[in-house]
C-alpha cells in the first residue's frame, strides 16, 4: 500500500466521497425558498428534521431525499471498481455530510446520508435501519433517538445479513452518527430533546 500509484486510486475514492457527500442540500434548498440560513433556526442544523422546524414539509423531504441519495450514488459510481472503492467513497461521504469544508466543517448529522449508504451497499441492512428509525420514532417522537437506535443496531443487522467489511462500514457510520448527536444525547438524558412535530402546515 506504500506505492502511490497503487493506492491513489483509493484516495481519490474516499475524496469523491467527500466532495460529493460535502453538499449542503439543506442550507442551499432553504435558501433557494426564501426561507434564509437554515442554520439560524431551530437547532441550527442543515439537515431534514431542522428543515422541517422551517414549516415546510415538501421541502424537508427533497432534502431527506438528496441527502441519502448522496451517499448512495457516491458509493455505487465509485463500487463499479470494487468493494473496497465503494466502502471509501462511503466512508468519505459521511465525512463529507458531517464535516463539509465549505461549512468549516460544521454539517449535518449524517442520519439521511447514513441510511441511503446502507441501502444502497446491503439493501436489507438498510430497510432494517430505516424501519428500526420509523418504529423508535412513532413511540418515542424523537427522531435523535430513533436516530441513535437505528444505526447502534445497523452494524448488528449487517453482521448477519451482509458481511465483516459491510459490518464495519456500518461501525463506522454509528460512530460518526453519535459523535454528531454527542448534544442530543445529553439533551435526552436531561429530558430536554424536543419532540417531533407536525403542526406546522408546509
Amino acid at each position: 500500500m506504500g506505492d502511490l500509484t497503487y493506492t491513489w486510486p483509493f484516495y481519490a475514492a474516499a475524496l469523491f466521497g467527500y466532495l460529493l457527500g460535502s453538499i449542503p442540500f439543506g442550507l442551499v434548498l432553504t435558501k433557494l425558498a426564501g426561507l434564509g440560513d437554515i442554520r439560524k433556526v431551530g437547532s441550527g442544523n442543515i439537515g431534514a428534521t431542522n428543515v422541517l422546524r422551517t414549516g415546510s414539509k415538501k421541502l424537508a423531504a427533497v432534502t431527506l431525499l438528496l441527502d441519502g441519495a448522496k451517499g448512495a450514488v457516491a458509493l455505487l459510481i465509485a463500487g463499479q471498481w470494487g468493494p473496497d472503492m465503494a466502502v471509501l467513497a462511503a466512508a468519505g461521504a459521511m465525512l463529507g455530510h458531517c464535516f463539509p469544508v465549505w461549512l468549516k466543517f460544521n454539517g449535518g448529522k449524517g442520519v439521511a446520508t447514513a441510511l441511503g449508504i446502507l441501502i444502497a451497499i446491503a439493501w436489507p441492512v438498510g430497510l432494517l435501519a430505516c424501519a428500526t428509525w420509523l418504529a423508535v420514532a412513532a413511540l418515542f417522537r424523537y427522531s435523535s433517538l430513533a436516530a441513535l437506535a437505528a444505526l447502534a443496531l445497523a452494524p448488528v443487522y449487517a453482521w448477519y445479513l451482509a458481511d465483516p467489511q459491510r459490518m464495519q462500514l456500518a461501525l463506522f457510520i454509528a460512530f460518526l452518527v453519535w459523535l454528531r448527536h454527542k448534544t442530543n444525547i445529553v439533551r435526552l438524558l436531561r429530558g430536554q430533546e424536543s419532540r417531533i412535530s407536525f403542526s406546522k402546515k408546509s
